[in-house]
């Protein structure tokens, strides 16, 4: 449903043609391979890879396709890992409608969209996680134990030990759990 009434409210403006819509992440990039449409918009939270993983493979294999990440997540780690992964813009869907046909217009042109209040608050606070500590964060808090996650790595068990071991000490944690849920909350997972 809201995928629908996104995709009609961009088709009321004249300026903006909307040629595909996907409710998961591997259709969404399939699409992208056949129209390579000029702006990509997306959620970050989907069935299939994160919108945060597509922006990354979109701007990696479609480097003229920008990406323009709309959301609930209004936390400053995912806003940082969105523009790491290379999205142009990050919009809160609690926003105005004409907001987004700006946005999408600003990213067409090259330019940034980004939430204000968002951006203020993203470069207060660094992500102190590694890419392999977030890994192993992440799959603790789905509940695999320490055996699972070098098995799901290739990593051995003392190394998962030594990386949840730091992520627990970067975040002040009591435990993985604790840590996982700190790093959740900052949008750093």
């Amino acid at each position: 449903m809201v995928l629908g009434a996104l995709a009609a409210l961009l088709e009321i403006e004249r300026d903006i043609q909307v040629v595909g819509r996907a409710a998961t992440g591997d259709s969404a990039l399939e699409i992208v391979e056949v129209e390579r449409p000029d702006v990509l918009l997306t959620d970050i939270e989907m069935p299939g890879f994160s919108g945060i993983e597509l922006a990354h493979r979109v701007t990696t294999r479609f480097p003229s396709t920008r990406v323009l990440i709309l959301t609930t997540f209004s936390r400053a780690g995912y806003l940082r890992r969105a523009l790491d992964a290379g999205a142009h813009g990050y919009l809160l869907k609690d926003g105005k409608s004409e907001e987004l046909a700006n946005a999408v217009r600003r990213v067409h042109a090259g330019l940034r969209a980004i939430s204000p209040e968002l951006a203020r608050e993203a470069w207060s606070e660094r992500d102190p996680l590694s890419e392999r500590e977030r890994q192993v964060l992440r799959l603790a808090s789905e509940g695999a134990n320490g055996s699972e996650i070098a098995a799901a790595l290739g990593l051995s068990e003392g190394t998962v030990r030594n990386y949840l071991s730091d992520a627990i000490a970067k975040l002040g944690a009591r435990n993985r759990v604790d840590a996982a849920r700190i790093a959740g909350e900052k949008g750093w997972l």
